[in-house]
């Protein structure tokens, strides 16, 4: 069997594999003689005290080469960024918002990755049906951490039902394992209206309960449902009602499990307190945000940032004369919109030559059920502001854009919404100081501290 090469495709000036001669082009072969898996393994390796490394130089010749110290970074890009294929999921979860995709988008949309790497690279959740023991062993070896696990039922027939793969129960012994060697965990349940509430629920957080405080915290998210079911297992759409009691479980085992452990653990995300009416938690609800990417949060952090960007604010005072009057427009979600119409009227309120028009964009495109801001298209965008008072400046969330681009689900750019709607289109980054800025027009500085934005879609997509 033919050893695995990784092609080098960039080194980093002034870097230790410059030094060593290094270039694109290159491959490696191998570390102290272990064949190179992937990126953890190679990770892994460098940080040894000395270590040799096997390369084949793009003319063919082989070089040996000894380092003696090791090194978090070697300055090495490699042409595959993970070092190994994607492993694409196995299961066919009867919520799985892919298969709700329409035909005719990008390639990238389509695919289903359920890679356990990707869990700790990209924060992905993973099911874990695909892991085999040897993946297992890798994670407790280089002490990868935390997992994030789609735990979804501890039942495992319900598992097997709910993810459409009859080795989906057995893949919970997993969990197991991993507490035994107390690998750091999150967990997803996806929450679907008569499968896994109600008792399922009771359930599912009692079960996780047991792995505290190695498993530090579950997200509990309603099931998305696009336009696009035909054909696939029929779910229902939470209401008031149901909503209200799936927060009653949560709630519950929050107040029991505080009491016990100082941790919440179980967390809702925002739409469930939105659906039911009900106010979002207090900030300490949330322990310290550990869910934030899956929705858990988002708002509470947003009222509280955009506060105490307020309350101090001798960063705007440096920069009062660069306020200038104007009027702009902010677009966002269903979701997201009473919330971020909130913010900005309290931003108005202490700087009164901005006004500011909040508006709430209907998603055509997937089906009205879907209402978070980081699933709207560029299409709806422009239809449904074409013709509204802008102003100056048009404001719209990173979450809706593809990562590290200027591009939207459907594949409209920034540009084309700034030449249909004859406006110029900000993006705001993450963070309530980020809105602040934006708002009053402030060049930003410096990013604020890492955080995913004031609102992202429930799912990951287009994870490339």
């Amino acid at each position: 069997m033919e050893k695995k090469k990784h092609k080098i495709q960039a080194i980093d000036p002034g870097s230790i594999a410059e030094e060593l001669e290094l270039e694109a082009g290159d491959f490696l072969l191998a570390i102290n003689g272990n064949e190179i898996e992937d990126i953890f393994d190679y990770e892994y390796y460098i940080g040894s005290e000395s270590m040799v490394m096997l390369v084949e130089k793009a003319d063919g010749e082989l070089w040996e080469l000894e380092i003696e110290h090791g090194y978090e970074d070697l300055g090495i890009t490699f042409e595959n960024g993970l070092m190994s294929d994607y492993k694409s999921c196995k299961n066919r979860c009867i919520f799985c918002f892919i298969d709700q995709m329409p035909p005719g988008m990008r390639e990238t949309l389509y695919f289903k990755d359920d890679d356990s790497r990707l869990s700790f690279l990209q924060g992905n959740y993973i099911t874990l049906t695909n892991m085999k023991d040897h993946d297992i062993e890798r994670i407790i070896r280089f002490k990868l951490a935390p997992i994030n696990i789609s735990v979804h039922t501890t039942n495992p027939g319900l598992r097997c039902k709910m993810l459409h793969n009859r080795f989906a129960g057995e893949a919970l012994k997993k969990i197991d394992t991993l507490f035994e060697a107390q690998v750091p965990m999150n967990g997803q349940i996806v929450l679907c209206r008569g499968i896994n509430d109600g008792q399922e629920l009771e359930r599912t957080i009692r079960d996780l309960a047991n792995y505290l405080p190695v498993m530090e915290s579950v997200s509990v998210v309603p099931v998305g449902l696009s336009k696009f079911r035909e054909g696939l297992y029929p779910l229902k759409p939470f209401d008031a009602e149901s909503a209200a009691a799936a927060l009653k479980v949560i709630e519950r085992w929050q107040q029991r499990l505080y009491e016990k452990w100082g941790n919440h653990f179980v967390h809702a995300s925002d739409e469930f307190y939105l659906l039911a009416g009900r106010a979002l938690p207090e900030e300490e609800r949330y322990d310290n945000y550990p869910q934030l990417e899956n929705g858990v949060g988002m708002l509470r952090l947003l009222d509280s940032e955009v506060a105490k960007a307020l309350k101090d604010r001798s960063w705007i005072c440096q920069k009062q004369d660069e306020i200038r009057p104007e009027t702009i427009a902010i677009a966002t979600g269903m979701l997201a919109y009473p919330y971020l119409k909130k913010q900005a009227e309290k931003i108005t309120r202490l700087y009164p030559q901005k006004q500011v028009h909040v508006y709430a964009v209907r998603n055509e495109f997937f089906g009205e059920q879907i209402t978070v801001a980081g699933l709207l298209t560029g299409q709806d965008v422009i239809r449904q502001l074409s013709g509204r008072e802008l102003g100056g400046r048009l404001l719209l969330p990173v979450c809706m854009f593809r990562s590290g681009e200027e591009v939207f689900l459907d594949d409209v750019t920034r540009e084309e919404v700034q030449n249909a709607l004859q406006v110029p289109v900000n993006i705001v980054k993450s963070g309530g100081q980020d809105l602040v800025r934006a708002i009053l027009g402030l060049e930003e500085e410096e990013a604020s501290p890492s955080c995913p934005g004031y609102e992202l879609p429930k799912i990951c997509l287009d994870q490339g």
